[in-house]
């Protein structure tokens, strides 16, 4: 019974053959020995090699971590803020023009709007023309007083006189009585003494009411007077608000910044409270970052912050924490926790930290709120820490 050859070993031996075959004359075939030296010298060198790239690896890596790493504390829930102003109209009327268009820049005073302002014309003239007519009544008053006055003092003249003549006949009164009583007089002369001298009474008391309605008409007419120029005083008080909805019908850019979300057009008609556009003010954005409360313990204002900016590649910023907000922000949401109630499931807390951003980075307008970011805070900066 013949053995059979397997096929590996008969292909084997078929292709030492050929390469036998194509060898020079005079050479010998290569031995096993001599192909598999140069693959175990070169296994045995490479091995070491990549040993000491990995201990120079987790070297460098157990380096950096204690010098560098377990200082910065990193989140990359954040992003980029500014403190814009939402414009809105302020007196109602027709928009004649709209000098501006989206994601125009824009100066401190520049006219972003402007209302018809010939109604709010009009009521400047109307307010103009009452306080006119008040300032002519208070003059006409001025006069009656003046008039008044004068009464006053011959009321007071009139008075003195009736009591110069009231001591007159009083007096007369006196001696005819004691001539009587000695019969140097007639009861006729004592009578009509008498009655001179209930008459200078009389007289007296009219006088006496008689200035007393003077003055009391003075006194009115003085109390008309400042009446007159309080409600002057009301009336220039209205042309002053008049004049402040004339100028409210130009809207004026309050500071610096960029035209966005425009929703004002020539021709519509505006009310009070009417939202127009936003300015976003590009020279003081600022980063805000939402940190784990467990990130927090050794992050302090003026600490060094790293801001790396998704949009621009990652590209590093250096900035510096400026403050931590006074409550997280789940409490000024709508309707914050109530975790005094029912079931409680412990959740992980964020609170905003606020990141300076560079003077001439923020001037260079290349921040846009909204942006995402990552920021790195390096807690290593004793005098910085509470």
């Amino acid at each position: 019974m013949t053995e059979q050859i397997p096929k590996e070993r008969f292909e084997g031996a078929a292709q030492s053959v050929a390469e036998i075959d194509r060898a020079p004359a005079g050479s010998s075939p290569p031995s096993r020995a001599d192909e598999a030296a140069p693959k175990v010298s070169k296994r045995k060198l490479l091995l070491p090699v990549l040993g000491l790239a990995v201990l120079a690896g987790a070297a460098w890596y157990g380096y950096r971590y204690v010098t560098e790493w377990r200082f910065l504390v990193t989140t990359d829930d954040a992003y980029v803020k500014a403190d814009m102003a939402i414009l809105s109209a302020r007196v109602a009327g027709h928009l004649l023009s709209v000098p501006v268009v989206e994601n125009q820049s824009v100066k401190k005073g520049d006219v972003l709007a402007e209302i018809d302002p010939g109604d709010y014309k009009l009521a400047i003239e109307a307010a103009q023309d009452r306080i006119a007519t008040q300032t002519a009544t208070i003059d006409r008053i001025g006069a009656q007083e003046q008039t008044q006055e004068a009464t006053v003092a011959q009321a007071h003249a009139q008075q003195a006189a009736s009591r110069a003549d009231q001591i007159r006949a009083a007096s007369e009164f006196d001696r005819a009585q004691a001539l009587l009583a000695r019969n140097f007089a007639t009861p006729q002369r004592v009578e009509q003494a008498r009655a001179d001298r209930d008459r200078t009474t009389a007289a007296m008391s009219g006088a006496n009411a008689a200035a007393t309605a003077a003055e009391s008409n003075l006194s009115v007419l003085k109390a008309q007077r400042v009446e007159a120029e309080r409600t002057r005083e009301e009336l220039k008080t209205a042309l002053a608000r008049a004049e402040r909805d004339l100028e409210f019908t130009t809207v004026r850019a309050p500071f610096d910044g960029v035209v966005g979300n425009k929703a004002a057009q020539r021709g519509a008609y505006v009310t009070p409270g009417a939202r127009l556009m936003a300015i976003v003010p590009l020279d003081t954005v600022y980063v805000e970052a939402n940190y784990k409360e467990t990130q927090l313990a050794h992050i302090a204002p003026g600490q060094k912050a790293a801001i790396l900016v998704d949009a621009y590649g990652g590209r590093r910023i250096e900035g510096a924490v400026e403050s931590l907000a006074p409550a997280s922000g789940a409490q000024f949401s709508l309707l914050p926790p109530e975790n005094a109630t029912g079931n409680f499931t412990k959740i992980v807390q964020r609170l905003p930290v606020r990141v300076r951003v560079p003077a001439e980075i923020a001037r260079a307008g290349i921040l846009r709120p909204g942006l995402s970011v990552v920021v790195e805070i390096d807690t290593r900066d004793e005098k910085a820490s509470r």
